[in-house]
């Protein structure tokens, strides 16, 4: 995905405050004699929208908490099952067609009725309004919805998908209120009426959400809370100053190499009492190379390049090994993860670099020019492609220049083709192999640069969407990635690890983090509220 539909958000960060807000001593809405279980949040991760049909990225987060789903992906498994729905499945043999039936009782934070037609009218309109920043993307197999009554809807693909119950679970398809979100326009405003674990109390753009625990709310969720309040902040180092003082409990997700490493190496010392968890992430970082490109455009430099790369020099000098090296475009955690790459190119070699490029007539230093973003994937970006430079460049056999652009200037220069090289990052939006295969492949891809293998497209996939087992479609995935190491159209290079850092009186840190490393917020609780 970029922030879902391509970038990836190593910079954004959540932290749960000590601290409690105004009103924190307050019963319960339910009259109950004891205190509100509070907790307070930041993050430098902003919605840009209250309408889930306008975007694909970061806003995620707060749609996690406040819209339901017809299935979402329970604590202990990465394949989705019932949330607003009671039971779904494929009714054929062909994965073409997917029922569900909603559970009984369901509403809206304003009382309004969640039934069929709201699911229906919840798809629908983001197919109807085509945002440029939206989830449409994610529909591509969606030929139609159709209701049956007020608790069925039944969705009829255009060809067999079995991904489609991820796609159920992700954001991309919140079940919104038909009178506050119009079929064929965006909503505006500051308010959010879903029918998830919170509903949004008060919204101020940019600064701070209020969430309160829905008490009408039908789904697998235990809230474990009764108000979350997340304050929204540009700088991850405010809120690791505000950890460090016991402002905030918790800390996850855009916490630097630098800042991890500290946390190490100070509870090592006995001088915190900080904890420090390690979660293997699904995020991932790349190279894309233009086919157009008169130099990147030939199959042998790229080889090259893919013989130079040192990954584990990457993260060790860059990272500080807070991430792992990658040698395929499907991470370790995710079924269908190969070693592609390695099988491909096996360890770093000069020799077999050189003799790619002389083989191929090429004799003189390859001078190649390497893109990033300066201001989406966190600042150690670019200290990531200068030890790329370094790297290729001490071989002897490249010459290259790196440069970097804004985030909006760098879309704009990758989707015309101006950069013959240039680096992304993406962050899944369901847990399996196709969201690290399908994206990246086709004519019209998620990366503006046509990537077209029929083999891929017109074989494997198809042929891996047709198996509801995603044990048995890996085989087609290990094929696809055994192609783009071929190809080396693009090079993966590290896989993210996420970590949560908290104090002592905070539970429910260990399941935070949903398979795609959304935060659910109802998991955490303060000791002394137990």
């Amino acid at each position: 995905m970029s922030d879902r539909n391509g970038s990836l958000r190593i910079a954004a960060t959540v932290v749960i405050s000590t601290s409690l807000v105004a009103g924190c001593s307050s019963l319960s809405g339910t009259g109950s004699e004891e205190q509100r279980r509070e907790i307070v949040t930041g993050t430098t991760s902003a919605p840009s929208t209250l309408d889930p049909a306008a975007a694909w990225d970061g806003s995620w987060e707060l749609y996690k908490n406040t819209f339901q789903t017809l299935l979402s992906f329970p604590s202990s498994s990465s394949s989705p099952e019932p949330d607003a729905a009671e039971r779904c499945r494929f009714t054929d043999n062909a994965s073409r067609v997917y029922r569900c039936t909603l559970k009984d009782g369901l509403k809206f934070s304003n009382g309004n009725r969640l039934d069929a037609e709201a699911v229906k009218h919840s798809v629908d309109r983001v197919r109807a309004i085509k945002s440029k920043s939206g989830p449409l993307g994610l529909l591509g197999s969606l030929d139609r919805v159709e209701t049956l009554g007020k608790s069925t809807v039944v969705f009829h693909l255009k060809k067999p998908d079995a991904t489609f119950p991820f796609i159920l679970a992700t954001p991309a398809t919140a079940i919104v209120d038909p009178e506050t979100y119009p079929a064929k326009k965006l909503h505006k405003g500051s308010k959010l009426v879903g029918s998830g674990p919170y509903s949004l109390k008060s919204y101020s753009k940019g600064k701070s959400a209020e969430l309160e625990k829905y008490n009408d709310y039908r789904g697998p969720a235990k809230v474990k809370n009764d108000v979350v309040t997340v304050n929204y902040y540009k700088e991850s180092s405010q809120m690791v100053k505000a950890l460090k003082s016991k402002k905030i409990d918790v800390a996850y997700r855009g916490l630097t190499p630098d800042q991890v490493t500290g946390f190490q190496k100070d509870k090592a010392n006995g001088k915190t009492d900080i904890e420090l968890n390690e979660i293997l992430g699904s995020e991932i970082s790349y190279l894309v190379f233009n086919p157009e490109d008169p130099t990147a455009g030939k199959a042998p430099v790229r080889k090259a390049i893919a013989e130079l790369i040192d990954r584990k020099a990457l993260v060790r000098n860059v990272y500080k090994r807070t991430a792992d090296p990658l040698y395929s475009m499907v991470p370790g955690g995710i079924t269908g993860h190969t070693s592609a790459f390695y099988d491909a190119y096996g360890e770093p070699s000069r020799s077999e670099a050189e003799k790619t490029l002389r083989e191929a007539g090429i004799n003189k230093k390859v001078r190649l020019t390497l893109w990033y973003t300066t201001d989406r994937y966190g600042s150690t970006t670019g200290d990531t492609f200068a030890e790329i430079k370094r790297q290729l460049n001490k071989s002897g056999l490249f010459d290259i220049t790196v440069k970097g652009r804004p985030w909006s200037e760098f879309v704009e220069g990758y989707s015309k083709g101006k950069y013959p090289a240039f680096g992304r990052g993406w962050f899944p939006d369901f847990p399996d192999a196709d969201n690290y295969v399908a994206p990246f492949v086709g004519e019209n891809n998620a990366l503006g640069t046509p990537y077209e293998n029929r083999e891929i497209t017109e074989e494997l996939l198809p042929t891996s969407r047709k198996e509801s087992n995603r044990a048995t479609a890996s085989r087609a995935f290990t094929s696809a990635q055994k192609i783009i190491a071929k190809d080396a159209r693009l090079l993966p290079l590290w896989q993210g690890r996420v970590y949560v850092a908290s104090v002592k009186d905070v539970s429910g840190v260990e399941w935070v983090l949903d398979p795609s490393t959304l935060p659910r917020l109802w998991e955490l609780q303060k000791k002394s509220s137990w």
